[in-house]
């Protein structure tokens, strides 16, 4: 069957009845295979997806959702194409739990810049079905989150946060907002800040990847 989104896919090395699932979700203006380059630096248990986002920009481009500028230059989100984002994001995961024998109370998020603000969108709406997000240089954007995200059950729920502290793209500023957002959630969060741009860094990475495995 096909699936609402186009994915690439890279089944576990250690085959178990039911397998952990990391879901990577691209940036504005990239594609599914760019965090797939991590994909074999990710735990051999994992089934590691990346989703493709449904805005085509052409030339092998895509978007969760449109940025707008105003005549100020201010930037913008599209709230709707954002929230149809999200919607669909679950929708997929349900999809490939009807696919694949994956876990469902081990899928972790691995959002990058919009795909970041997308992980804790759905998280957020969703903490039944998400039980990880590595949110790489993103932010919180509490107009997207479900009617009612904030009074649910974040118990289960664990973060780890992450931003360039000279990020061009994504002030610092708003991404050091995450951490007592969350902590005001009783969410288990760990926040941490490179001296790099909008990018992952190999500390970075290395940190995640460690966070990962505990």
């Amino acid at each position: 069957m096909s699936l609402s989104l186009e994915y690439m896919i890279r089944e576990p090395k250690i085959k178990r009845d039911k397998n952990p699932l990391l879901l990577l979700l691209h940036g504005y203006g990239s594609n599914e295979a760019d965090l797939f380059s991590f994909a074999t630096e990710l735990p051999d248990e994992y089934y590691v997806v990346s989703a493709r986002a449904p805005h085509d920009l052409q030339y092998g481009s895509y978007a969760w959702f449109a940025i707008n500028f105003d005549a100020g230059m201010n930037k913008f989100t599209n709230i709707e194409q954002a929230k149809e984002s999200r919607a669909l994001i679950v929708k997929f995961i349900d999809e490939l739990l009807d696919k694949y024998p994956i876990d469902s109370e081990k899928i972790t998020l691995v959002g990058f810049s919009q795909g970041s603000i997308l992980s804790y969108a759905v998280a957020l709406s969703h903490p039944e079905k998400i039980s990880q997000v590595a949110a790489l240089s993103g932010y919180i954007d509490p107009e997207i989150f479900a009617d009612g995200a904030t009074a649910k059950d974040f118990s289960n729920l664990r973060i780890f946060a992450s931003h360039g502290s000279v990020d061009q793209v994504i002030p610092i500023a708003w991404a050091r907002k995450v951490k007592p957002f969350l902590e005001n959630l009783k969410i288990n969060v760990d926040y941490r800040e490179y001296p790099v741009g909008h990018g992952v860094a190999p500390q970075n990475f290395f940190d995640f990847r460690e966070w990962l495995q505990q």
